[in-house]
């Protein structure tokens, strides 16, 4: 019985793609496998992944703001880290994030969600020349990181809805980090839904 889908077991060959460094990844990536680093910054990810993938940070560089849980989702962001020039994209944020990592970065996801507000209007305008359709993915990710998944997931900010597994750590809304950091069980939650975060 599968506990999770692991995507970087599928990588094989492609795994060449995946060239970045975990130092240089930038801030706004969630917690996951997979992360934006030094990537160019031509805008062509989200041509590839729309799901997975946007622009931020000083040069508008790509960066993972949903983590793949299937595999056409992981071919998808595949595509997107081969397409750039830099192979900035890592697949090794698994080994590099603990338990105490993906807490911290959920706790000061407010900044997260407070760059994405202030950056709107830039969406909205560049939407109109890209097509990429930004500006609505962004409001995804905000509302995402902001809290509405918890209407999804059964975890509120008072605990577990009814039948929710007990854990040490709580329901993270876009990846399943604790699958192998530090030796941590996952109690899973649906395909795209387990425990890591509090």
């Amino acid at each position: 019985m599968t506990l999770y889908f692991d995507p970087v077991a599928i990588l094989g060959n492609d795994r060449d793609a995946f060239r970045g460094r975990w130092e240089d990844r930038l801030w706004l990536n969630v917690p996951g496998p997979f992360y934006g680093g030094e990537t160019d910054t031509c805008w062509t990810g989200r041509l590839s992944a729309p799901a997975h993938v946007l622009y931020g940070g000083e040069y508008l560089s790509e960066y993972v703001y949903r983590q793949p849980g299937t595999p056409a989702d992981t071919a998808l962001l595949v595509e997107a880290a081969d397409n750039d020039p830099f192979l900035g994209y890592g697949c090794d944020g698994d080994s590099r994030w603990t338990p105490e990592s993906v807490r911290e970065w959920w706790r000061n996801r407010s900044q997260v969600v407070q760059y994405l507000s202030d950056q709107r209007s830039k969406w909205d305008e560049n939407d109109a020349w890209s097509g990429q359709g930004i500006a609505a993915a962004v409001r995804d990710f905000e509302l995402y990181i902001a809290g509405a998944w918890q209407l999804t997931c059964g975890f509120t900010s008072t605990g577990w809805k009814s039948g929710g597994p007990p854990h040490p750590l709580t329901a993270c809304p876009s990846c399943s980090v604790t699958r192998r950091v530090r030796g941590i069980a996952e109690t899973k939650l649906s395909p795209r839904r387990t425990v890591c975060r509090s």
